[in-house]
């Protein structure tokens, strides 16, 4: 897997120190990062990736204040959870985003090449996949984070990943960092010996709305249902003939309106109870001149996906953001 353990190591750990959280936001819909001229004069792409993401659970969190003399600040925290997505389901998910993907380049005037004939190269036949599906804890925007299953189109071999497809949350990801070196050295080799150009792609779609920090309800955050293909963790790079990389970063949430999900408040009555007791009591202590005992507010949700519904609202923000990011993969050609 390491054919330059140094190299390896190094990129790993320059993806961990940097992860792609904090993009400045501008007004474009796609964010343009590393070399503009990756795409320039490239009529053959071969897709070497494209991982559909599915975040299950988050947990966001925000500290809040208020209340007699800050006695209610603590912390706000929402957890939220997905139920009723089957493995089925996210894999004819991948499926049609892959299809997807290579009729929208196909249309633009790029040769995609053939699967089979990519992969029988020598250094992208080398490339180890990880578990499909794959799960991982992932960090989101500052103060959250969450669980997500990745599957791959059926029509690729294996399930591999560059450096920045992914924000890992804690250690436990440092393996597959250190495998997302080594897949991007293999495509930069395909991509010199063919002359072919290699996309790799990592959409992650989301089943709330949660507006985190800075929102004006439950104290800083509000949760609906909803679906999109997330901003800032969903990309396209491309690896280039000549050694540079483009990589189109989707910078606004790409989403689709529909019943696709139903939302429930499953916070127990306990749960309920015993927070407002809790934040009476840090009153209490407040106005005893004991300080706020900063007890917060905690709720969790569920969120229940409608079979059939879900899987076309999902399919439909892949093609979307497909035809965000190869829009901007042509105007860069």
């Amino acid at each position: 897997m390491r054919t330059v353990m140094t190299a390896a190591v190094a990129a790993a750990t320059l993806c961990l120190a940097a992860p792609t959280l904090g993009f400045a936001r501008d007004d474009a819909p796609v964010k343009v990062s590393g070399s503009k001229d990756a795409p320039k004069g490239l009529s053959q792409v071969a897709i070497g990736a494209l991982n559909i993401g599915f975040i299950f659970e988050s947990i966001d969190q925000t500290k809040t204040s208020g209340g007699m003399m800050g006695a209610f600040g603590g912390t706000t925290k929402a957890k939220s959870s997905l139920v009723g997505v089957t493995p089925e389901m996210m894999q004819k998910i991948a499926d049609a985003a892959y299809a997807d993907l290579s009729a929208q380049l196909t249309a633009q005037g790029y040769t995609v090449v053939d699967t089979a004939t990519a992969f029988a190269h020598p250094d992208m036949a080398k490339l180890k996949s990880q578990a499909v599906p794959l799960d991982i804890n992932i960090a989101l925007e500052k103060g959250s984070k969450g669980k997500a299953t990745y599957f791959k189109p059926a029509a690729l071999p294996v399930l591999v990943m560059m450096p920045g497809d992914f924000v890992g949350s804690g250690m436990s990801s440092i393996g597959l960092n250190m495998a997302s070196a080594s897949t991007s050295m293999a495509f930069n080799k395909y991509a010199k010996d063919s002359g072919v150009g290699v996309i790799d792609a990592t959409y992650l779609i989301d089943f709330s709305e949660t507006k985190r920090p800075g929102a004006f309800s439950f104290g800083g955050l509000k949760v609906n249902s909803g679906l999109s293909v997330t901003a800032d963790f969903s990309r396209l790079s491309l690896v280039s003939p000549t050694g540079k990389v483009t990589t189109l970063i989707v910078n606004d949430p790409v989403g689709v309106e529909g019943e696709f999900i139903d939302k429930a408040d499953a916070s127990s009555g306990f749960d309920k109870t015993s927070q407002a007791a809790g934040n009476v009591l840090g009153g209490l202590a407040a106005v005893g001149g004991l300080g706020g005992l900063r007890f917060g507010k905690t709720r969790k949700f569920e969120f229940t996906a409608k079979p059939g519904n879900y899987e076309e609202g999902a399919a439909k923000a892949g093609s979307l953001t497909n035809e965000r990011l190869v829009g901007q993969l042509v105007a860069l050609r």
